[in-house]
């Protein structure tokens, strides 16, 4: 990466949330002044509605068309496929970035976090990947990065009982933060920033995931290729959760879990631990849902979770092999 003047592309990928991108880039209009080497390329996913539209319109009526470009992709493969868009043709340019950002439609960049993120990245050179300290839509730092998907944790998130949360703590999914920087497993793809040598080393990232896990594919594929994951909470984003994707992470999911959300779970664990694992994962998840859900029964406790939820994640899980035969 250049000391002097890093280049930096911010990929958004937009479906469907035109307002939301357009209010994104409005956001990085002012990090582009204090930072001259950050370009930004919104793919939009085949809205089918006026995103494109707005989002032109927009960044010719702001003149932001020096350092912000459209590009309508002709079908929604996903976030992967459309970060990946981006990805490409920036780095078919003569100047191609040194550092890419991946920023949700559903996120606003607070004040200086490009720069801060730069000079981390410029600061570490063993660091790969860095994700930004999130905020929510009402400044609330939420204090958290993440840990690799494993057994044990599909056993604490299935069983959800204090005794068996504190015995897995340190296997939980979800990883505490303070304010400081902090090497982790892997980070948010709502804010994430990649040095661009790390496309080099592993490719890019997997388009077979349409939505969810493919970012932490991405940081388990990093981190196997010798590259640092960090938490870096200086740099603030604020992000909408849930606007762009319907699923929120703090709070209950209103209507059925989409059936991407299993097949993408369901290929990170074969992908990345085999068959005989991701059953085990499965199975161990099943076992702990349901003693949870007697539990919940003997207290007479209201159902927070979303409908069909077990006979949804059955029918997406490794436990059929027709749905693992294609995942490689």
């Amino acid at each position: 990466m250049s000391e002097a003047a890093p280049r930096m592309l911010v990929s958004i990928v937009n479906y469907c949330t035109g307002t939301l991108a357009v209010e994104c880039l409005a956001s990085l209009a002012a990090e582009v002044a204090t930072m001259p080497g950050l370009r930004a390329i919104v793919v939009d996913n085949a809205s089918g509605d006026d995103s494109c539209t707005r989002i032109a319109a927009a960044i010719a009526a702001n003149r932001w068309g020096d350092w912000a470009e459209l590009i309508c992709a002709p079908i929604n493969g996903g976030f992967a496929y459309g970060n990946n868009l981006a990805i490409k043709a920036a780095r078919n340019r003569a100047d191609p970035p040194d550092l890419i950002w991946l920023l949700n439609p559903d996120t606003r960049v607070m004040p200086g976090a490009a720069t801060i993120l730069a000079a981390f990245m410029r600061d570490h050179p063993a660091a790969g990947i860095a994700g930004s300290g999130l905020l929510n839509e009402n400044n609330v730092p939420w204090p958290y990065a993440f840990r690799f998907p494993s057994i044990l944790a599909e056993i604490e998130r299935g069983m959800r009982l204090g005794i068996v949360t504190g015995l897995l703590r340190n296997h939980q999914l979800l990883r505490p933060m303070n304010g400081a920087a902090t090497p982790v497993d892997w980070v948010s793809g709502s804010s994430m920033v990649i040095r661009a040598a790390i496309i080099d080393a592993i490719g890019m990232m997997d388009e077979a995931y349409f939505l969810y896990f493919e970012e932490t594919d991405f940081c388990r594929l990093a981190r196997g290729s010798g590259w640092e994951c960090w938490y870096v909470p200086q740099a603030q984003v604020m992000h909408l959760a849930g606007q762009s994707t319907g699923l929120h992470d703090d709070q209950p999911t209103i209507g059925r879990v989409p059936p991407y959300w299993f097949d993408s779970r369901r290929r990170y664990f074969v992908k990345n631990h085999g068959r005989l694992y991701a059953i085990g994962a499965d199975m161990a998840w099943i076992v702990s849902y349901l003693l949870w859900r007697v539990h919940r029964r003997l207290l007479s406790r209201p159902d927070p979770d979303p409908p069909n939820l077990l006979r949804d994640f059955i029918a997406g899980s490794a436990l059929r092999p027709d749905r693992t035969r294609a995942v490689r």
